[in-house]
């Protein structure tokens, strides 16, 4: 699994445990939600900018987002 869908898995994860739609994710983040969407489809790699923007609006460090969940 590369880091683009590690990402999308903990990025939407996070967000429904915060019981957060994409609209309120991207609206906290400045982003649009169809980008939010994207990323969490893993369609399209976030920037490290981006990535820090989303993990500021999940209130969590950005490391969370990138590293692979123990199964």
């Amino acid at each position: 699994m590369d880091l683009k869908e590690v990402m999308a898995i903990n990025m939407r994860r996070i967000r429904n445990d915060l019981e957060l739609t994409q609209e309120e994710l991207a609206a906290r983040a400045g982003l649009s939600m169809r980008y939010v969407g994207s990323i969490e489809r893993a369609r399209v790699s976030a920037s490290v900018t981006v990535l820090g923007r989303i993990a500021e609006a999940l209130q969590i460090d950005p490391c969370v987002l990138i590293t692979p969940q123990k199964r």
